[in-house]
Order: C-alpha cells, then structure tokens, then sequence
C-alpha cells in the first residue's frame, strides 16, 4: 500500500437519526483500518454537516471523499460520484453542498483538488441512535469500494464507472418500518 496523497475522508449526518448516520459510521471503519494500517497520508473527520468552515479541511490534500446518506431510492446500495465546485448559495450559510465547499476553496485558495461524494443508501430516519440492518449492508459494500480506492486511488475512476453502473440502480431491497421514501 505504498500511496503517498494525501486523502481527506469527510463524513458527515446525523447519527442520532438511525441511517443519517452512515457516513459517521463509515469514517468510524476507516479510523480502525488507518490506524492498524498506519497510513499517515489519510486525513479523517466528521460533522453533522458541512460548514463553510470545513474549506480549511481540504488544504493541501490531494483527493477529498464527501461520505454521506441518502434516501434516493434509485441507489440500492450506495454511489460515488465526482463532485464539481457549484458557487450557489443555498438556503442557509450553516449548511452547504460538497460542491460549494469546492467552490470556495477555489475562491479563496485556486484550483481544488479532486473530491467524490459516496452516498450511502439508508432506510431509517427516526430518532434513534442505531443503523437499519439494510444501511449496515450498504456500509459494509460502500467500505468494500473505499477500502479499494485508498489501497490504489489509480483506480478510482474504474471505481466510479462502475458504480455509475450498477450502484445506481432500482433498489433491490425494500426499505423497512418506518423509513421515508
């Protein structure tokens, strides 16, 4: 595992909210395998959710990774995709996009440097600090693809093309009691 660029992998949701919290609990997995793989290069964090502030995050590292949940019933078990700077004000400054904290980064700083968002499928969104059995297995298989990109981030592309694929698709698991459409 000889990969020298520096990675940030930022999760973030709720987690006192069942499934909101997968992309917490996808950072939890890779502070384990960071740490027993002593792999100094990756940068990890989290946060209910992004702040202007986080542009500081991303300073000098080479490849960011935007960790969520989703609702989005077309992903049946998770999808990662690149993100582009996008400039557009929200409805509020304490909460922004994956894109305009790329945005502003270039604002204040020039060229970003490449950043993907992987959303993870959930189905459970009360209030309730545990993961559906159905978000559990799209974070082990989002983990699976993660694990893959941080061994060899040549073949993040492929990754992508591949889940562009397959990853979005007709779910193929019915959500749970209680989950929202």
């Amino acid at each position: 595992m000889a990969n020298n660029r520096r990675i940030l992998i930022y999760g973030y949701g709720n987690p006192g909210r069942q499934d909101d919290g997968l992309g917490k609990a996808l950072v939890e997995l890779a502070e384990e395998w960071v740490q027993n793989n002593n792999l100094e290069n990756i940068s990890l964090d989290i946060g209910y959710q992004l702040l202007v502030e986080d542009v500081t995050l991303i300073e000098s590292k080479d490849l960011i990774i935007f960790v969520d949940a989703t609702m989005d019933e077309r992903i049946a078990e998770f999808d990662l995709a690149p993100v582009e700077a996008d400039d557009r004000e929200t409805f509020t400054m304490h909460q922004v996009s994956p894109g305009f904290i790329l945005a502003l980064y270039e604002t204040l700083y020039g060229p970003a440097p490449p950043a993907y968002l992987l959303q993870i499928r959930g189905y459970e969104w009360e209030l309730k600090e545990s993961v559906s059995p159905g978000g559990r297995e799209n974070l082990a298989e989002a983990w699976r693809a993660l694990r893959q990109i941080l061994k060899d981030p040549d073949r993040l592309d492929e990754l992508v093309s591949r889940t562009a694929i397959s990853g979005v698709k007709e779910s193929k698991k019915e959500p749970g009691n209680g989950s929202k459409s």
